[in-house]
C-alpha cells in the first residue's frame, strides 16, 4: 500500500473533506463549519496518513498552552484519532504517532490525551501514562434571582463579543488554557450554543450548564470578577451547588473528588504533566479536543 503522512492541509479543499468524511463516520462530527467560521487556527494541526488522495488515518495535534501559578505552560494535546474501516489493523496509526513524536520531541513540556477503554493498552507503548484528574465542587446559599443573561451564540456579533471577552479576561483558574480562542469556539459554535450567559454590570461571561440547582461552570471570562463563587451568585438563588470544569485557584470551601468519566482516561507524556494528579488538577473540560 502507497501512502504520505500529511499535515497543515486545512486549506486543501479536498483533504479537508475527506478528514471532515472520516470524522462524521467515526465520531459523528464535522469541522466544516469551525474551518469556514475562521476558528480553525495553527493550533490544530491533524496528522493524516493519505492514500490514493484521502485521509485514510488521522492523529490531530493541538497546541494548548497552561497558565500554573504564573507561568506558561507548553503542552501538546492528540485527539481525532480515527482509521477508515477498510485501513484499519495495518499499524497506521502508529506511523503517525512516531511521526508526531519525531516532530514535537523536546519541543513541549508535556502531551496528553483522552482515550476510550478499547485502546488503553495501546498508549503506554509510546510512554504515556494514565493520570488521575480531579474535579471540584461546593454547596452554595445564594440569594436573589438570576441576574445572568442567556446569550445564543448563533451568529458573528456574538462570536467576536465572546472572543473579546475571552481576550480582556481577569478571571484565571489555576491550570488554565491560553491562547487557543477556537478551541473554545468550537464548543459554543457547535455542542453548547445555549451554554453561554453575560452579566452586563461586570462584564462577566459564564460558559454553563445547569440542571436542577446544579451549576456546571466550564469557564468564565470576566472583566471584574476573579473569583469562581462570585460568578456563580450571579445565577440567584435556585442554585444550592457548583461544579467546576477547571481547577479553582482558591480551593478552600471546595470538595476535590477524582473525575472519572465513562469510556474516557486521560493519559499524559512528560514529567511536568505529571503535576495533573499530584496537585489535584484538572485539565479544563474546555480544553478537550
Amino acid at each position: 500500500m502507497e501512502y504520505e503522512i500529511r499535515k497543515d492541509y486545512r486549506g486543501d479543499d479536498g483533504l479537508r473533506r475527506s478528514f471532515n468524511e472520516l470524522a462524521g463516520k467515526t465520531f459523528g462530527l464535522s469541522f466544516e463549519d469551525w474551518y469556514r467560521n475562521g476558528f480553525w487556527g495553527d493550533a490544530y494541526q491533524p496528522y493524516s496518513v493519505i492514500v490514493d488522495g484521502k485521509v485514510a488515518a488521522n492523529v490531530s495535534v493541538n497546541r494548548t498552552d497552561f497558565v500554573l501559578d504564573g507561568r506558561v505552560r507548553y503542552f501538546l494535546q492528540l485527539g481525532t484519532v480515527m482509521t477508515e474501516e477498510t485501513y484499519r489493523n495495518r499499524g497506521l496509526i502508529r506511523k503517525l504517532m512516531e511521526r508526531i513524536d519525531e516532530d514535537y520531541r523536546n519541543k513541549a513540556e508535556g502531551i496528553y490525551l483522552f482515550a476510550n477503554d478499547s485502546v488503553l493498552e495501546f498508549y503506554p507503548k509510546f510512554g504515556f501514562k494514565k493520570s488521575a484528574e480531579y474535579q471540584y465542587r461546593k454547596k452554595v446559599s445564594n440569594r436573589g434571582t438570576s441576574r445572568m443573561e442567556k446569550v445564543i451564540m448563533d451568529g458573528p456579533d456574538a462570536w467576536r463579543r465572546l472572543e473579546e471577552a475571552m481576550g480582556n479576561t481577569v478571571f484565571c483558574g489555576r491550570f488554565d488554557m491560553v491562547d487557543n480562542p477556537g478551541l473554545v469556539m468550537f464548543y459554543v459554535t457547535k455542542f453548547m450554543q445555549e451554554n453561554v450567559y453575560y452579566h452586563k454590570e461586570t462584564d462577566t461571561y459564564a460558559i454553563a450548564d445547569i440542571e436542577g440547582g446544579k451549576l456546571f461552570l466550564h469557564n468564565i471570562f470576566s472583566g471584574k470578577l476573579r473569583e469562581a463563587g462570585e460568578a456563580a451568585a450571579l445565577f440567584g438563588e435556585d442554585i444550592k451547588e457548583i461544579v467546576l470544569g477547571f481547577t479553582p485557584v482558591e480551593t478552600e470551601g471546595y470538595e476535590a473528588e477524582e473525575f472519572r468519566e465513562e469510556d474516557c482516561t486521560c493519559f499524559v507524556k512528560g514529567e511536568a504533566l505529571d503535576m495533573i494528579e499530584a496537585e489535584k488538577l484538572r485539565i479544563p473540560s474546555l480544553a478537550h479536543a
